[in-house]
């Protein structure tokens, strides 16, 4: 089975270096999901994942000659519409630099109530955190790079991401703690 799903998407990503619009088609339909999820997390509204989405799209069709079946194309792919979503925050954003100081008065806090919530509604809180703060968190806490890497991305210092993940956190416990008093 894993064999044929192999074969199947080589034979699909052949079909769009060809430059046939079914296959291309069938490629975008397959993957759009759960890119156009990647968008979501990164977008300050859902306009702008649109936006992401398509953008990302051209890339990898762009750049479909440049994938060395070696890894995973889902992989590949994600990686493509993170840049992306980082490209287009880029444009619309500038974060501003935090100097070693004032990084430590930042506070600390720990998200343990996260554990009370449902999927949907820390992906509505992550959603509706400021923009820089909402894309060092997901940078640091969804798809796993270190802050020195994230600095390098975003062209910011570490010092800057580190402060930015730390207020993300601290955003989203204070809204995590009215939220929990709301029901109670």
């Amino acid at each position: 089975m894993q064999s044929n799903h192999l074969s199947n998407e080589l034979d699909l990503i052949e079909g769009c270096l060809l430059g046939n619009p079914f296959m291309q088609k069938k490629l975008y339909d397959k993957y759009a999901p759960k890119m156009y999820g990647i968008c979501l997390r990164y977008a300050a509204n859902s306009e702008d994942a649109k936006d992401i989405l398509q953008d990302g799209f051209v890339k990898v069709f762009t750049n479909l000659s440049k994938f060395k079946a070696t890894g995973s194309f889902e992989g590949w792919m994600r990686r493509i519409f993170v840049n992306t979503a980082i490209e287009h925050y880029r444009r619309k954003n500038q974060l501003y630099a935090i100097s070693e100081n004032q990084e430590e008065h930042i506070p600390n806090q720990e998200v343990s109530a996260l554990d009370t919530l449902e999927a949907d509604d820390i992906i509505r809180l992550i959603s509706e955190l400021p923009n820089g703060y909402r894309t060092v968190f997901n940078l640091f806490a969804v798809e796993g790079y270190s802050h020195k890497e994230i600095a390098t991305m975003m062209n910011i210092t570490e010092g800057t991401s580190k402060s930015q993940y730390a207020r993300a956190k601290a955003w989203l416990q204070e809204k995590i703690g009215s939220r929990n008093q709301d029901k109670g």
